[in-house]
């Protein structure tokens, strides 16, 4: 399954889209005894999107584990194809699962559809990633194992290319690239244009060029975020100089997803910049395909702050008890089962929501490099969604392709302007709605 999972930030939860209140309780609301520090017992119906986990029986034997410590409970597990779009429409009713991942609602509606789990502040100390889950000092959801932000390559390009150490700056990267297209047959980078998503990876590297835990807010209030020396202006400027130096793909019209995960897993494409979620999908391509998971490395942006470098993490979908469950301790008993239990993250190389855990092996090169680890920190009371409302007022879509295939178009010679006017344009759009809405 090709999973087209955005690293969340912390902070960006909320996505513009308003739901109407959930039609009426649900069947556990009005009993006094349903509580999560109830008894664990009952019928808890997951929900979730990892629909090749149900059909692989990953679930099934979750489960029966499960009930080893739980037997009075009886779990049901329900696949979503198109997750995040259908979650929405089920969340008008009070009938969308017991334990489900939290979909695109604003954290001010968190209340109306989940349970709350308790303090922001009893957790920190044992997870991660909680500010994407947390509202006003309640936490509602706990993520499911987390991803990193940065760059998937396959070392043996690279090192065939003579490149055995990271690149710590945009000119290490493209002289890096250059090697690489001298030296062997690979594809340096990737853009995977055509598909478009995977285009807003690198839109999760905000932070580490300034080492700014609030990037999000910082950009939000800035009326020239394209300006040099800023987070986005390095993130957009390695995509536009990779693509005008012809370090990219001959023909971006006709890049395809699918078959970019074999070919970087073989070695005819060199580099993506993907968040660490691809890691095992790139190691399964290769291995596939008669070539070694080994080959598969993981590298941070190729930005440093005074020598260090860094690496914004975030998590996956956060999983919740439905505020209209049933059985409430049963469904969060699960939770915590999966979270802390179930070998997830282990499995899917993902980095562990516990604090307590060690990175996942397919990021030691991280560990290797130095390479520090930030969250994005929540946004202040009165900016949650700030930069969504700025995005959707200049029409510059951050979390969509339409602007970095501009881009790219640009870079190539297929659309008219350079990086410079072409960052002005986009600097005036985003400065006239920052006016307009944070003064």
């Amino acid at each position: 399954m090709a999973r087209k999972t955005i690293v969340a930030i912390a902070g960006l939860v909320a996505a513009g889209i308003t739901l109407a209140g959930c039609a009426g309780g649900g069947s556990g609301s009005s009993d006094p005894d349903n509580t999560l520090d109830g008894e664990v017992k009952g019928d808890v119906k997951v929900v979730t999107w990892r629909t090749d986990l149900v059909e692989d029986g990953t679930y099934d034997k979750w489960i029966a584990e499960f009930n080893k410590t739980y037997p009075d409970v009886k779990v049901t597990v329900e696949g979503i194809t198109d997750y995040a779009g259908e979650m929405l429409t089920r969340m008008s009713t009070s009938n969308y699962g017991d334990v489900i991942g939290i979909p695109a609602i604003k954290p001010e509606q968190y209340d109306q559809f989940l349970e709350p789990l308790g303090d922001t502040s009893s957790f920190e100390d044992t997870y991660r990633f909680l500010p994407a889950a947390s509202f006003d000092g309640t936490q509602y959801g706990i993520a499911w194992g987390g991803n990193a932000n940065g760059v998937v390559y396959n070392k043996r390009v690279w090192e065939e290319a003579g490149v055995t150490t990271p690149p710590t700056t945009e000119e290490e990267w493209l002289a890096d690239l250059q090697k690489i297209k001298d030296s062997t047959d690979a594809i340096p980078l990737y853009t995977n244009y055509k598909d478009g998503w995977p285009l807003t990876q690198s839109f999760g590297n905000l932070g580490v060029v300034t080492d700014d835990p609030d990037a999000p807010i910082t950009m939000a209030e800035d009326k020239a975020p394209w300006t040099e020396g800023t987070d986005v202006y390095a993130i957009d400027s390695l995509l536009f100089d990779s693509v005008a130096a012809g370090l990219t793909e001959d023909d971006p019209l006709t890049t395809n997803w699918e078959q970019s995960k074999i070919d970087l897993g073989t070695g005819k494409i060199a580099t993506m910049t993907l968040g660490s979620w691809a890691i095992s999908q790139m190691q399964t391509a290769a291995e596939d395909n008669g070539a070694s998971a080994d080959d598969i490395g993981y590298m941070a942006f190729p930005a440093n702050v005074d020598g260090k470098q860094l690496a914004v993490i975030g998590g996956d979908y956060n999983l919740a008890v439905s505020k209209h469950s049933a059985s409430k301790a049963a469904s969060w008993a699960f939770i915590k089962f999966l979270v802390e239990e179930s070998g997830y993250t282990e499995d899917q190389g993902m980095i562990s929501t516990l604090k307590s855990a060690d990175l996942p092996p397919n990021l030691q090169g991280f560990t290797d490099a130095g390479v520090e680890l930030m969250e994005i920190n929540p946004a202040p009371a009165g900016k949650e969604g700030l930069i969504n409302e700025i995005a959707d007022d200049s029409k510059v879509d951050l979390y969509g392709p339409i602007y970095r295939q501009k881009l790219i178009d640009i870079a190539r010679g297929a659309a008219g302007g350079d990086k410079d006017s072409y960052f002005a344009e986009l600097n005036t759009a985003w400065g006239a709605s920052v006016e307009k809405i944070a003064g």
